[in-house]
């Protein structure tokens, strides 16, 4: 039997007999990998279950995700929200997305739903950063009344580390360095800025991610708040230049630009981020409570296609 010749037989495999590009495999799990990306790339939406007696079947279409804006009468608002969702169906292309609102915007959420076709599922995910009462009261009433659909609460965005992520990429679009003296570091901090809320668990999670931020910055980090809570920005920013922090930047912790987030950026004695808006990681981050959600239920229709990868946990 005469040998194969390795460059024809693999020309074969391709248009025009051209050898495959050659992709460096370091284990047997890159090699893994690298099939399975190729698989899902190539057939993607044409897979199809098959049942035991032979017959073809479509794929369950996964439960829709709603995202649950609050709403705002700044029009960047609305647009960045818009943008955010965007990202969301470009990493899970198969997946439904929809937006409804607390309140200001439209579609409000009630409407939302009531467009969704009868007896089908979604996941209601909250574009909120903390535990409060849209969370624990306006939300789940609304998916309560939604008698039509069958509904499930994803948890609100924060804490989360993706949400440092982002909040550092912000901070270093704006100016901030991370490689300082130890003298400027000395002379550095950040005020957490944050909407606020009458909700002690809200703060306890506003908290819970200024500790985050501090860890990775390597420099104080205070949350301050624009209503219904203490401190105000101002009043950090006056605490922090006591004790000789006088080279402040504020982090805008508010998912997009509007009265509250403008209002604190204009009291920053140095620099002032952009809000969250629609920076990659909160596309992943939409898409973690989304499946989130679906596990608690014993589910896993959405999260099967796309998966897509998030740090460790460093909360629930």
């Amino acid at each position: 039997m005469t040998a194969s010749n390795p460059s024809r037989d693999e020309s074969s495999f391709r248009p025009g007999g051209r050898p495959p590009r050659a992709v460096p495999l370091d284990s047997t799990a890159q090699l893994m990998n690298a099939i399975s990306s190729q698989l899902g790339s190539q057939l993607g939406s044409q897979l199809s279950l098959v049942s035991l007696n032979g017959a073809r079947r479509l794929a369950p279409a996964p439960p829709a995700l709603v995202l649950v804006g609050h709403g705002s009468r700044d029009p960047r608002a609305l647009s960045t929200v818009r943008t955010l969702i965007d990202r969301v169906r470009e990493l899970r292309p198969h997946l439904p997305v929809h937006l409804g609102h607390i309140e200001l915007n439209e579609p409000l959420l009630p409407d939302t739903l009531a467009a969704l076709e009868d007896d089908s599922r979604a996941v209601l995910v909250p574009l909120l950063l903390s535990r409060g009462y849209h969370v624990k009261q306006d939300i789940p009433d609304a998916a309560a009344a939604a008698t039509r659909v069958r509904t499930h609460v994803a948890a609100p965005l924060g804490p989360h580390p993706l949400l440092v992520e982002t909040l550092h990429a912000r901070l270093t679009e704006a100016g901030w360095r991370t490689r300082m003296s130890d003298s400027a570091r000395r002379a550095s901090a950040v005020v957490l800025a944050a909407a606020g809320s009458r909700d002690p668990e809200s703060a306890v999670d506003t908290r819970r991610i200024a500790q985050l931020l501090a860890e990775r910055l390597g420099v104080p980090v205070v949350p301050a708040y624009a209503s219904a809570a203490a401190p105000t920005v101002p009043a950090a920013l006056r605490a922090l230049a006591a004790r000789g922090r006088h080279r402040v930047a504020v982090a805008s912790y508010f998912t997009a630009p509007g009265r509250f987030a403008t209002a604190c950026a204009e009291a920053a004695p140095w620099i002032a981020a952009a809000p969250l808006g629609a920076h990659p990681a909160m596309a992943r981050l939409v898409l973690h409570r989304y499946d989130q959600a679906l596990a608690a239920t014993g589910s896993t229709t959405g999260s099967t296609t796309d998966p897509v990868c998030v740090p460790a946990l460093a909360t629930a």
